[in-house]
């Protein structure tokens, strides 16, 4: 059952800065802190209010990698999405969550496009708004986000978004329970220090936490790791072979990983040059067995064209999915054509997306009687107190079992908000954060992290967040 009438009452918008902990190398940028934003919306849903709340990074170079454009330039591109996608949704009477959703996407791609903004940055304004309406809706039927999912309180007609799921629920591809757990897969960042004699003096954190892969691996207990990589052959070579010494040097042979190509590569044939030179090095080769996929290579403008990514061409390629490449709601079945064998779940691209997405992939697996087809998940800098649980709530209900997180690794935790909020997590969230010193941060054992405080609130926040300590932004 679905609500009746459903409308977006009132809107606030509120910001903070947050700063990392050490340099966050990623593609051709490198993060040393990011806007941070709490959207909160009012839904009448029935004849009844709900508030939900969503919040993210405003990651320069991520939505939108224009080199020609400044940091700034794309702050306030991010922030302009936002407050478009707020204006719209003002507009939307629906019946149910997944018609809002549509129409809500159906106004904002058209008007981005218009002014020249990225696909995937467009989807981002609309995520704010999904996520708040989620949250919403959880607490209007008094269920986790996993429920509403599955018995498809959001009244999702997959065959909208997937034409061969015509007719089929939810409930026929997720897993009947939400994850109690997920594998934390951590990032190796481009500039991250691998061992105590890569950190200069000067640049030495003394702020309990690790910093090297070296010791995050011993503090963490880390099995699971996502490798980056530049676009330059011989530089990512050296790394690969650093980084892979550290990795079996504290592992064993007790490892996974997935390469991450941050659409580095804009020619198809050199991405393949880097993976046959990995196999003709011994030690690479041999390391390179504990490879999941190798995530978009390519940049987005040719990831998708037929002339470019020849995958299916290609004998012995490796499992390769799209990340920034999904950006709109076909993509991913133009890549599975291509020869990709899946996508990443990020709250960020799309939930009811990503959990289309989650269906049709387990659909071609089931249909193929195989497990070709991936789901990655995947991190964005994620930080509590809203964004990563939202994300783990999502991850959990989708089944992504490993799924990188790095928020905890470039952030001191929650020390970039005030002590009251760290309180409120310790309290609600006692399996997923521990204390550090005055300040709460995730705590990753044994390479994981528990989520049954997550999966025990509406949509992944059982704690309220107060915004009076955060600036306010206009809509």
């Amino acid at each position: 059952m679905t609500p009746s009438r459903l409308r977006l009452v009132t809107a606030t918008l509120h910001r903070t800065t947050t700063k990392t902990r050490m340099p966050f190398r990623f593609g051709i940028a490198v993060m040393t802190e990011v806007p941070h934003v709490f959207l909160n919306c009012t839904f009448e849903i029935g004849k009844k209010t709900f508030t939900g709340i969503a919040a993210d990074g405003l990651p320069p170079k991520w939505f939108d990698k224009a080199p020609e454009k400044s940091a700034q330039q794309e702050i306030e591109e991010l922030l302009l999405v936002i407050q478009q996608a707020v204006t719209f949704a003002q507009q939307i009477p629906a019946s149910s969550g997944f018609e809002f959703w549509r129409q809500l996407y159906a106004a904002q791609m058209p008007w981005a496009a218009a002014r020249g903004l990225p696909p995937l940055l467009a989807h981002f304004g609309v995520s704010l708004v999904e996520r708040t309406l989620l949250d919403a809706l959880t607490q209007s039927y008094d269920v986790n986000f996993s429920t509403l999912l599955r018995h498809n309180l959001v009244g999702m007609d997959l065959g909208q978004l997937h034409s061969e799921l015509a007719g089929r629920q939810p409930c026929e591809f997720l897993p009947e329970q939400p994850l109690q757990k997920l594998i934390v897969r951590h990032t190796v960042g481009l500039s991250d220090p691998l061992t105590a004699a890569d950190v200069p003096s000067a640049e030495a954190l003394e702020d309990g936490l690790p910093q090297t892969l070296e010791d995050c691996v011993k503090f963490y207990g880390l099995r699971h790791f996502k490798l980056k990589v530049l676009g330059d052959v011989a530089v990512d070579l050296h790394r690969l072979r650093q980084t892979a010494a550290v990795i079996t040097r504290q592992c064993g042979r007790d490892y996974a990983f997935t390469l991450d190509g941050n659409e580095q590569y804009k020619e198809f044939p050199k991405f393949v040059e880097l993976w046959d030179r990995i196999q003709a090095d011994a030690a690479l080769r041999t390391f390179f067995e504990k490879l999941i996929f190798i995530e978009q290579p390519l940049y987005r403008a040719v990831a998708l064209d037929p002339a470019v990514a020849r995958i299916k061409e290609w004998q012995g390629a490796p499992p390769i999915i799209i990340d920034e490449s999904d950006a709109e709601l076909g993509d991913l079945e133009r890549a599975l054509e291509l020869g990709y064998i899946g996508t990443s779940h990020k709250n960020c691209k799309g939930v009811m997306k990503g959990a289309a997405h989650r269906c049709l992939i387990s659909h071609r697996n089931a249909l193929g009687d195989t497990n070709r087809y991936q789901m990655s998940g995947e991190d964005l800098v994620n930080i509590g107190p809203v964004a990563l649980l939202q994300d783990l709530a999502v991850q959990a209900a989708l089944g992504n079992t490993s799924v990188e997180r790095n928020g905890h690794h470039y952030f001191r935790g929650l020390s970039v908000f005030p002590s009251s909020i760290s309180d409120a997590m310790l309290a609600n969230h006692g399996d997923l954060y521990t204390r550090q010193d005055s300040f709460a941060r995730v705590d990753v054992r044994s390479g994981e992290i528990q989520l049954d405080s997550v999966n025990a609130a509406h949509f992944g926040v059982a704690a309220s967040v107060p915004m009076n300590a955060f600036e306010n932004v206009a809509l």
